[in-house]
């Protein structure tokens, strides 16, 4: 079909669009802009500098991208929103650009973005990952690969979502979320193994069996976390799924989020 770019869009003569993407009314593309094949970006958005955007994007009416870190350690330096293939933006979310800590943020492949979202400066967003309605991300927050934010969620700083996680909806995400689990309740803490949704991306039996002794030894029979890896390092096969939890644990600096109380 051709690139088609409204006749009151303003796009700055260096950006670098592809062909067959379209550009709605009054939306503004600044310099230091790339813009991937067949992306299609609707009316009022703002796409700031530095902003990088795959193929086959849908980006919606209102949406921000690729602004300035809403951080006071701003100095000014080059850096990018780096925005995956097939990723779908919904109305009116703002995603901030990274600092100096890591030059960028970034949001994967496959993702879909709800209404109000916010992504603040230095995330990592994951590929397949779904963020509902009013999902508030502070600075430097990692969600891995297949993991779902409920809706009025606001993630602290630092944190860390699993793979394959689900978050519900309106809790206080203030410490890491582990692989493959539910985050429920309130405060936020263990809620069982995301089994549907393991089964939906096709893990075997054998592997969810594997991932559930392990969130019992964890969060089931009283251990501390240290006691608990012990166990699950000396009584448990170490399938890639055992190991992925493991590590995950070992590298968390905010704490896993605990059992139900």
């Amino acid at each position: 079909m051709g690139t088609q770019i409204h006749k009151s869009a303003i796009i700055h003569p260096e950006a670098k669009i592809a062909d067959n993407v379209s550009i709605g009314p009054f939306t503004i593309v600044e310099q230091n802009v790339i813009i991937g094949e067949g992306t299609q970006i609707a009316s009022n958005a703002l796409i700031a500098s530095g902003t990088r955007i795959g193929t086959g994007c849908k980006i919606s009416h209102g949406a921000v991208l690729g602004t300035l870190p809403q951080d006071l350690k701003f100095g000014g330096e080059e850096t990018t929103l780096e925005i995956g293939n097939g990723t779908t933006i919904r109305e009116y979310c703002t995603l901030n650009r990274g600092t100096k800590a890591h030059l960028k943020t970034v949001v994967g492949s496959n993702c879909f973005v709800m209404a109000y979202v916010h992504v603040a400066h230095d995330c990592t967003v994951g590929n397949n990952v779904i963020l509902v309605n009013a999902v508030n991300m502070a600075g430097h927050v990692d969600i891995e690969d297949f993991a779902i934010i409920g809706g009025l969620t606001p993630i602290h700083q630092f944190v860390r979502i699993g793979q394959h996680a689900m978050v519900g909806g309106g809790l206080r995400a203030g410490k890491d979320v582990p692989p493959y689990i539910i985050g429920g309740n309130d405060p936020m803490s263990f809620g069982g193994t995301n089994i549907i949704g393991l089964k939906r991306r096709g893990f075997s039996p054998e592997a969810i069996a594997n991932i559930e002794k392990t969130y019992h030894y964890l969060y089931e029979i009283g251990l501390n976390v240290t006691q608990a890896v012990q166990k699950i390092k000396a009584e448990l096969p170490q399938t890639p799924e055992v190991i992925t939890i493991l590590e995950f644990i070992a590298k968390s600096k905010r704490g896993i989020i605990g059992s139900l109380k």
